[in-house]
């Protein structure tokens, strides 16, 4: 039963799909700090379709996972699984995560969780057999989850404020995922994906990543001015890590990048987004509590 248990949770990617439901519940913090049942059955239904969909992307790409050494080891390609095994799975993440889905955010957060569905699985796994940019439309995937959470809260699509959500949750994972570029794009191209790396020095890619960095930054920056904040201690956070995070990647522009190690830089955009998260879901409580005090 353990080893049931963590084909899977591999087969889920547990640990993404777990980042993705923190994002849901950030957009739900954001609108209110009121917690229900709705907002416990929204992360559940999320958690459980983000599983879904990425036990369906294993089984579109276990031969590819094959000649992997990154993904080899994965229950498809290592044969812990069979291909209908995964199948079986997969409809149960699914069908299980659409149904609390629906019941927590209702028909709008069931069609947005069946979109980012759709999108990763039809869209973006085909984008990236055939082109190098295809973590730009790709990105859209994540920005979709936290506006779940602000709909599950009560907001509505049609709010200004899910903009500035959106474009946060959308832009910091382009940057992130060149990063893993340049860590393992040989690898991509081996298994017969196109990769910047085959295309791009690996100058010409950290400029490129700064560029990106510099958006993520800016974004930020301007969701503290636009954005659903009223804390002033969220917004002086976001700030602060902002700033942090432009200094700590400078040295990417540099000349040579002789010893660079893009997976500690993958770490630092990882810990800023934590930081970002952490001041949003904390900024009414914040708000709430100084008020109470006063």
């Amino acid at each position: 039963m353990r080893s049931r248990i963590s084909i899977w949770l591999e087969l889920g990617k547990v640990k993404i799909t777990l980042a993705v439901s923190i994002t849901t519940v950030t957009g739900y913090l954001l609108f209110t700090t009121s917690l229900d049942m709705d907002l416990l059955l929204t992360v559940l239904g999320i958690f459980l379709l983000a599983s879904g969909a990425s036990s369906l992307n294993q089984i579109q790409e276990f031969r590819f996972d094959k000649v992997m050494d990154r993904t080899k080891n994965r229950p498809l390609p290592s044969g812990r699984i069979s291909l209908r095994g995964g199948l079986m799975v997969t409809l149960a993440y699914s069908i299980s995560g659409g149904t609390l889905l629906f019941l927590g955010a209702g028909w709008m957060g069931l069609a947005l969780g069946l979109l980012a569905y759709f999108w990763y699985n039809i869209i973006y796994t085909y984008l990236k057999r055939i082109t190098t940019w295809a973590v730009v439309p790709g990105s859209v995937i994540g920005s979709i989850p936290p506006v779940i959470g602000w709909i599950s809260a009560g907001g509505s699509l049609s709010d200004q404020e899910v903009i500035p959500i959106a474009a946060f949750f959308f832009i910091w994972q382009v940057p992130h995922f060149w990063l893993l570029i340049m860590k393992y794009g040989k690898e991509y191209e081996s298994a017969g994906f196109p990769s910047l790396s085959g295309r791009m020095t690996e100058r010409q890619i950290g400029r490129m990543i700064f560029v990106w960095v510099s958006g993520t930054a800016l974004i930020t920056i301007v969701f503290t001015f636009v954005g659903p904040l009223d804390s002033l201690i969220s917004k002086a956070g976001l700030w602060i890590s902002t700033a942090w995070l432009l200094l700590v990647f400078t040295p990417i522009l540099n000349k040579s990048l002789s010893g660079f190690q893009a997976g500690k830089y993958f770490m630092k955009i990882n810990y800023f987004v934590l930081m970002a998260v952490l001041f949003m879901c904390l900024d009414k409580i914040l708000t709430k509590t100084i008020e109470n005090l006063f």
